[in-house]
């Protein structure tokens, strides 16, 4: 399998001369395999991998491709109606997402991000033959070999995580999560205390996360939301749904994963500060475990 990243941030895009280097782009992967064409996510880097396509593959023959949302909040979306392979007739694309149990379908969603009040060019002006899929925890088989096993992970919309195998190599992406936690008083002077919920919600915890940890056990690669660190997460982000740095190293390394990359970096972060948190890491690491770690960085290609 090979990874190539075109969007690493999350939230809002964040361009300018402090996110050159590692990228200000929002979430988009692209994944490949024995010429088959996996995407995870369409934030605005799907724009530039729509040109990349058209420029390198078409002159091939049509685009066909697999694209995978881990949920349809903005940032994972917004590059979607710039991405210039759906304005081209003869391609083909599959749309999968996770199931949304208010009114809307997933193809309505797209829909309205296509309409007017949006968009200049309405869906049913689109080129594109488009299918879209609705997914719950499952697993997924496809062309020579390729499984695809699904996880709803913690975060204020239903979300996935994906897990990639093929060939004995495993990919897995796990964002946007923030690790579960009790969310009962544990504090006995709490005039809200109770003793027996509050054992009963630490252990609820406690078992959801240890279910997202063995959904990416052994991995070759887990793509791991880091948004904050530990500091920024405990004094304003929680329950914003994302994972601390901290947080997401102690998970890897009790699922013997082999490299962790960080990813859905905050829109402030600067270049060198995400450079800076890696080395500082990588020394909190070093000796401990042969656990490789590497920040995402757009147009890094990674080989699995």
């Amino acid at each position: 399998m090979k990874v190539r990243f075109w969007g690493v941030r999350g939230s809002i895009p964040s361009p300018g001369p402090d996110t050159v280097e590692v990228g200000g782009n929002t979430s988009c992967i692209e994944l490949r395999y024995n010429n088959h064409l996996f995407i995870i996510d369409a934030g605005t880097g799907i724009k530039f991998l729509g040109d990349y396509l058209v420029k390198t593959e078409l002159q091939k023959g049509s685009i066909t491709a697999h694209l995978f949302l881990t949920h349809t909040h903005w940032d994972h979306i917004m590059g979607f109606p710039f991405f210039t392979p759906i304005f081209i007739p003869g391609t083909h694309l599959d749309i999968y997402s996770p199931v949304n149990y208010e009114d809307d379908s997933l193809e309505s969603i797209i829909g309205n991000q296509l309409s007017y009040r949006h968009f200049p060019v309405r869906q049913a002006e689109l080129s594109a033959n488009i299918n879209y899929h609705e997914l719950r925890e499952e697993s997924l088989d496809f062309e020579d070999g390729m499984r695809i096993t699904t996880k709803f992970l913690n975060h204020p919309i239903l979300t996935l995580g994906y897990r990639f195998e093929h060939e004995g190599k495993v990919l897995c992406t796990v964002y946007d999560n923030e690790p579960f936690r009790n969310v009962f008083p544990t504090d006995p002077a709490n005039p809200d205390y109770d003793a027996e919920a509050a054992k009963e919600g630490e252990q609820a915890a406690q078992e959801e996360n240890d279910k997202i940890l063995k959904f990416y056990q052994d991995a070759d690669v887990v793509i791991h939301d880091t948004q904050y660190t530990l500091k920024e997460y405990r004094e304003s982000k929680i329950g914003w749904g994302h994972t601390p740095f901290e947080s997401a190293i102690n998970a890897a390394h009790k699922a013997r994963v082999k490299k962790l990359i960080f990813f859905h970096h905050d829109p402030l972060r600067t270049d060198g500060q995400l450079n800076a948190l890696l080395t500082r890491y990588r020394k909190m690491i070093a000796g401990k475990t042969n656990m490789e770690m590497e920040i995402a960085r757009e147009k890094a290609v990674l080989e699995i």
